[in-house]
Formats: structure tokens, sequence, C-alpha cells
């Protein structure tokens, strides 16, 4: 079944609701207007609606005809990031410093719909659970509605995410067995020097030498530590010391992020940056503090499911748009720790092609309306397929 008809007729609604999310972007935790939004909707479409979970997460709770108790969960997320858009159309940002540049309105936007025409046709026989999930961006919100209760008190037996992709192409999508995202951890360091003149070195303990053979070190666990086969990356993102030009530093800061797809490579990645620092601290005679911040963990897909989502989609846009080849992303992403607790899939679906600042986290991003109905008949359908009649 391709596009539902009623839904490409709604396209114009859609995107009305779609951009008025993308005028208040709200970053973790804050999402109370877009909550506030999301519930009047859903409350609007007769369905019932249950608020705070993850603080400002909101999940609607859609009953079928029939008294089967089986139940699935469809989870869009819903917060934006803390960045200024350069976009200058009508629906920009109306809010400083805050923009949906990942699409997270546009996802929420095709839960929407989708969660309007199944509140109207009911065609059915389950429990279809729509989540609203707040602080995909780095707070962890999928794991926070899960540690509130999200599926002791809504028990489903599968959960299933989707991401737009603007650098695949509208009409394409993409489908893994098993890992699609990657474990993705932060560390944060400190080596402590001795500051002095810089026309007496000799008399200091220079950090930034240090810190310089750091970084060097740190690209050499993944050419010379990781397998061939395997995937990881190390990225210092940070490295800043010094306030003045004729003055050595007391200390350096050097931050970044560790990812990977394997645990035993999220160990090793972990094990070397420690290795490395404290060997690199002694021979620099410089003290070093740590912080490693453990993130998402990788996204798994379950083969089953993810089989079940490949034909739903490739009913919606056709078999051959849907890739089941698609490298994995070493990206992170909250919807893993829904992943580990029930079985499902997240999908990726393309929205492109987006010129080379129009990517996701771009400041001049826009989600594609485009997408709306495609995403939307795809939630539809799946529900439809996963609690037939």
């Amino acid at each position: 079944m391709p596009v539902i008809n009623s839904l490409a007729e709604r396209k114009d609604e859609l995107t009305e609701w779609r951009r008025e999310l993308h005028q208040h972007p709200e970053i973790c935790y804050e999402e109370v207007w877009t909550s506030d939004f999301i519930a009047a909707k859903l409350d609007s479409f007769g369905i019932e609606v249950h608020r705070g979970m993850g603080k400002t997460g909101v999940v609607g709770v859609i009953r079928g005809r029939g008294d089967s108790d089986r139940a699935i969960g469809l989870r869009a997320d819903i917060d934006a990031l803390p960045m200024q858009e350069l976009n200058e159309f009508a629906h920009a940002s109306k809010i400083p410093n805050r923009m949906h540049a990942c699409g997270h309105d546009g996802h929420t936007t095709m839960l929407l719909g989708a969660a309007q025409h199944l509140a109207e046709t009911r065609n059915f026989d389950g429990t279809v659970y729509v989540i609203f999930q707040p602080a995909e961006e780095g707070g962890g919100g999928g794991r926070a509605m899960i540690e509130d209760g999200l599926f002791r008190e809504f028990d489903m037996q599968t959960v299933w995410g989707m991401h737009n992709m603007p650098h695949m192409d509208m009409g394409s999508a993409g489908v893994h067995d098993g890992v699609c995202m990657a474990n993705a951890d932060q560390f944060d360091m400190t080596i402590t020097g001795r500051g002095g003149h810089a026309a007496q070195p000799h008399l200091c303990i220079d950090p930034i030498p240090c810190g310089a053979a750091i970084v060097q070190s740190l690209q050499t666990i993944v050419s010379r530590r990781v397998g061939p086969v395997d995937s990881a990356v190390v990225s210092v993102t940070i490295f800043q010391a010094g306030t003045a030009k004729n003055v050595i530093a007391d200390t350096v800061r050097i931050a970044g992020t560790a990812r990977s797809f394997l645990k035993d490579t999220r160990t090793l990645l972990r094990e070397a940056i420690h290795e490395i620092t404290e060997t690199m601290a002694k021979t620099y005679n410089c003290s070093i503090e740590m912080d490693w911040t453990h993130g998402y963990p990788a996204t798994v897909n379950h083969a089953a499911e993810a089989e079940r989502a490949a034909q739903i989609m490739g009913g919606v846009i056709g078999s051959d748009n849907v890739d089941r080849d698609i490298e994995p992303m070493l990206a992170g992403e909250d919807f893993s720790y829904m992943l580990e607790e029930k079985p499902g899939c997240y999908i990726w679906l393309g929205s492109g092609p987006a010129p080379a600042d129009g990517m996701l986290h771009n400041a001049r991003y826009d989600f594609n309306d485009e997408m709306l109905p495609v995403g939307a008949s795809y939630w539809v359908q799946l529900a439809e397929s996963e609690l037939a009649r």
C-alpha cells in the first residue's frame, strides 16, 4: 500500500504543524511548549494522553477495535539543538540560540499525523502507544522515560523509531539488520603543569607539549589497536590552553568523543585513552584528571522487526527503494535504550537531496515537508500490520 490518500490530502495541515513546531524549538527537558502542543493535538483527536514521563515526555494511548492485549510503541523525538538558526524563511526559529536542526519537528509531526489517522480509523486489534520523547540530543530522554516506567505502565511488545536523512534521496529508506548507530562516549581531561613566563620555559612545566603528544597518540588507537574490519573513531574536539602570548599556561583542557559499534571495542577505546593520557602525563612531568562519560549505547535493530519494517516501508515507497545493506553511522541515538528493553527497529527515511549546508545539525537545515505523509503512512501501516485484526 503506498502513501495513504487521506494523509496526502492533509499534507498542508501537517506542514502547518511542523512549521509551528519549528518556530518554537526547545532543548533537553525544556520542551514545555512542545509538550503542550503535542498533548493538545492528541486530545483533540480523542486520544488518551499521559504526561510527565521523562519530565516533558508525552504518551498517547490509541485502542483499536477488538480486545487483543497486543501493543506496540511508536516513538518520535521532540527536542531541538542549542544553536542559532541562519535560515530567513517565515517559519524560522523565534527563539534565540535554539533550532530544530535535526528534524525532530518533522518526526513529531509525522507521528501526530499517524496518531490522528489511527484514532479516526482504529483499523487494528490491540493498542498503539505513540511516544513523544524529550532530550534525545545528549540528554538521554529515552532512558529517562524508561526509568519513569514507560514499559511498566505501557505494556508493549515491540518499539519502533525513525529518523530523516537529508543525504539520502527522498523516496528512499535504509533498514539495518543489527547495529545501525554507535556507542558514543565522551572524555574531558585537564592536564596540569606549572605556568610562567614564555621567556623562561626552563622554570615551568609546560602542559601544551604534553597535550599535543596526547592528541597525536590518541590517533593511533583506531589505526593500531582496533581490528581493521571493526569500526571506531576517536575525535578530539576541544583543545584549550593559555590566555596570553607571553605566558606559559598552567593547564590544558582536551575533550572529545570515542565511538564504536562493539562492546569490546568500546572498552578498548576507554582503556587505551586512559593509558595514553597517564603515560604522557608522567613523561612530561604533568598531572592529569580525566572525566569519562558513558554516552548512548549502540543502536541495534532486532532481525525479525527489521525485516518487517523493511517490508512495510517497501509497501509505501517501493521495495527497490529500501536499502537493506546500508552502512551504519557512528553517530549516537538514545532510542538504543528502548531497543535494549524491547524488540524493535529504527529506520532511516530519505529526505534529500539537500544542499551541503542543509544537512543535519547545520544552521541552514530544514525538514523536507514532502516527507510528512510518507513517514505518517509508514507509521499507520506498521501499526495496522503488527496489530492486524
